[in-house]
């Protein structure tokens, strides 16, 4: 029986952003990569990890439910971004290294395929609806059929007409470049009220967007169904939710249309996959969140592979680590990407990565209304 010998942290900055990579070794000489990442808190993702280790070391790295269920549970205050963000690291470095003890991808440990090509989206951009427009253009000329789009600026509360109007004119002028086959999303970041996220739900509706995401703050699941039963367009979210229990309410009260855990802090592979199953009674779909490093991005593709009411997976288009730490080039061909076929999640790291791609300490952004009082991001 294999041992853990290590478990150890790195954080890389690359593209604007700081990522959180966990490597576990065991004394057998193989080697598991995950990756949690929040991008304003790795140096308290660096020292959960710290702490989790001291347990880690010495165990079977088969039994991953049991380890799991240790850390998360004897824990004793359960959960939270940081907890489960660096639990979701291990979670994925040890399903790797079951994968590469036994030959075969993850998603195939987890019942197979359930499909034969996983479908994609990218972000799109662009200052003005023009040079949305054109940016997106040039993602579909480059194989991409799904794009998301975002609320510009702050949004003030109970109505903003300004962030309303400013949002129809981009999908607007995205939908008429495009043409309606092109899959358009909406992310608001949680940034509006339920008025202004009702009215978006209505105005964006000519548009036929696959969803708004995240269409007001997480922590008021009740207000979240008002604005799913109100919008035509249907409600994505869950990025910052944790586990299966944090999404119970939101299934339960059919408050959103399709859930976006992110496996770099929702509880990792298997927890998503228990997640899509609690989805799935409900004919609720999964679309991963990920915005984030190479980690976050395979482990998302071995679950979207194998997960019956998988919707489509969020994929940055321009991503500087993953060229260094894929085993196979990631290709988008007309929205869809390739299922994974190396062993465990397909990933490599070496430590001099951590030098080429310094950790680079950034604060959180801090954006106001227009009066000067805080909003969110």
């Amino acid at each position: 029986m294999s041992k853990i010998t290590e478990v150890t942290p790195f954080v890389l900055g690359a593209g604007g952003k700081n990522i959180t990579i966990v490597r576990v070794r065991t004394d057998d000489g193989l080697e598991g990569i995950g990756e949690g990442t929040i991008n304003y808190r790795v140096r308290a993702i660096h020292g959960a990890v710290q702490d989790f280790a001291m347990y880690l070391v010495g165990k079977d790295p088969s039994q991953i439910e049991r380890h799991w269920q240790a850390l998360y549970r004897n824990s004793f205050f359960r959960g939270g971004p940081i907890q489960m963000t660096a639990l979701s690291a291990i979670e994925q470095a040890l399903w790797d290294i079951r994968g590469k003890a036994l030959g075969v991808p993850v998603w195939d440990l987890l019942g197979g395929a359930a499909r034969d090509r996983i479908a994609v989206y990218t972000h799109g951009g662009g200052r003005t609806p023009q040079a949305a427009a054109e940016r997106c253009l040039q993602l579909v000329e480059e194989g991409h059929r799904g794009i998301k789009l975002g609320v510009p600026g702050s949004v003030e509360p109970v109505l903003d007409e300004r962030a309303v109007r400013a949002t129809v004119a981009v999908v607007r002028a995205v939908r008429e470049a495009v043409g309606p086959d092109v899959k358009l999303m909406v992310d608001c970041h949680a940034k509006p009220t339920p008025p202004v996220a009702i009215r978006l739900g209505n105005e964006l509706a000519p548009y036929h967007l696959l969803f708004l995401e995240e269409p007001i703050p997480p922590e008021n699941i009740d207000a979240l169904a008002t604005v799913a039963r109100s919008s035509p367009t249907p409600i994505a979210t869950g990025e910052r939710l944790f586990t299966r229990w944090g999404f119970r309410e939101v299934v339960e009260k059919q408050a959103a249309a399709i859930l976006q855990p992110d496996l770099g802090h929702a509880g990792g592979i298997l927890e998503t996959k228990k997640i899509a199953a609690l989805a799935e009674t409900y004919y609720v779909s999964v679309a991963p969140h990920n915005p984030r490093g190479p980690g976050v991005t395979m482990a998302s593709l071995h679950v979207a592979a194998c997960t019956p009411n998988f919707l489509i997976q969020e994929l940055v288009h321009d991503d500087p680590l993953r060229e260094e730490m894929l085993v196979e080039p990631l290709r988008v061909e007309i929205g869809f990407v390739a299922l994974p076929t190396a062993p465990g999640l397909g990933l490599r790291f070496d430590e001099s990565l951590a030098k080429r791609f310094p950790f680079d300490p950034k604060d959180t952004p801090h954006p106001t209304q227009a009066d000067g009082s805080v909003a969110d991001w």
